[in-house]
């Protein structure tokens, strides 16, 4: 076990990211105490029961004050408000962190409340469940997983670094990447895929003719991987889109000229046209799997009852 990264981290949000950070610090030994806020009075209960923080507070501010680190554990959207009720406790030399799929929005939401003498690290781990809440967490989420720093222009080296090492000491692989550029890759890798699948379960939902007993009865692997993505936090999801707005509206307008491509083909039996088509995105799985991001398992390495 390594020396604590930080004397006391605030984890504000105690949804799935948090709660699995929670346990992650614990594993390392990466802090001294841990508190927590969740906004749900219910969420703060149930951390309580689980004993996921050394304190559980009853505000944001109260879980802020003294903290050598701030996580914002919270949708997007929520951050800027987040951020006015703990700016006038977060102590000089302090980190402020987040844990945001969208992060020019919250660099241009957050850093202007700020106070001199304060740190602002953005970051992003890619890793999750469709499951949330402070009872969904566990410390391994992060083994093997990327997170991506988003330094703001102008930041000091040694926040940047002291947070790296949290991440690293979670399990994570740490990468940097700038604010917009982040959005885009996380358009294609994330977003829009989430949308396809809420779009494709919608669809299955309308179809009338496929009654919803035989939707869920004969769920073939492509289908029940769609009502997976499908089932993330709906709060989260929607601020995602309204924050990344321009990258997600790109990446699908590209999706549907691809789309357009695959009908015609279909349409006129031009099967050399699907079948280099279907080669080349095998690729693509292919080097996940040999980046060690998934498993070639059968069924994706799910157990299978005998």
């Amino acid at each position: 076990m390594s020396a604590p990264v930080y004397n006391r981290i605030a984890l504000i949000g105690l949804g799935l990211i948090a709660s699995s950070m929670a346990h992650a610090i614990r594993r390392g030994g990466l802090a001294t105490e841990i508190t927590g806020y969740a906004r749900s009075a219910e969420t703060r209960e149930t951390a309580r029961s689980i004993n996921l923080c050394d304190r559980v507070c009853d505000t944001a501010a109260d879980a802020a004050r003294d903290a050598d680190l701030v996580v914002l554990c919270v949708p997007v959207g929520a951050m800027g408000a987040v951020m006015a009720e703990i700016t006038p406790v977060l102590k000089p030399g302090a980190t402020v962190s987040d844990v945001g799929s969208v992060k020019r929005h919250v660099i241009d939401t957050v850093l202007p409340q700020i106070p001199e003498g304060v740190h602002f690290v953005p970051a992003h781990p890619l890793a999750g469940t469709e499951h949330s809440g402070p009872e969904a967490g566990f410390a391994e989420l992060y083994d093997n997983r990327w997170c991506l720093l988003v330094p703001v222009e102008g930041s000091a080296r040694a926040p940047v670094d002291r947070l790296r090492k949290l991440w690293e000491g979670m399990g994570a692989n740490v990468d940097e990447m700038d604010a917009d550029h982040h959005d885009l890759v996380l358009a294609v890798t994330s977003h829009a895929p989430h949308l396809i699948a809420y779009t494709m379960v919608g669809v299955a939902d309308d179809l009338r003719r496929v009654t919803d007993s035989e939707v869920i009865k004969y769920s073939a692997a492509g289908f029940r991987d769609f009502t997976r993505i499908a089932a993330s936090d709906p709060t989260m999801w929607r601020d995602v889109f309204l924050t990344n707005k321009d990258a997600t509206l790109e990446i699908l307008g590209r999706f549907t000229e691809e789309l357009f491509a695959l009908q015609r083909a279909i349409r006129t039996g031009d099967g050399e046209h699907l079948h280099q088509y279907f080669t080349r995105t095998r690729a693509i799985r292919r080097g996940i799997i040999e980046a060690g991001q998934d498993t070639a398992a059968p069924n994706f390495g799910r157990e299978t009852k005998p």
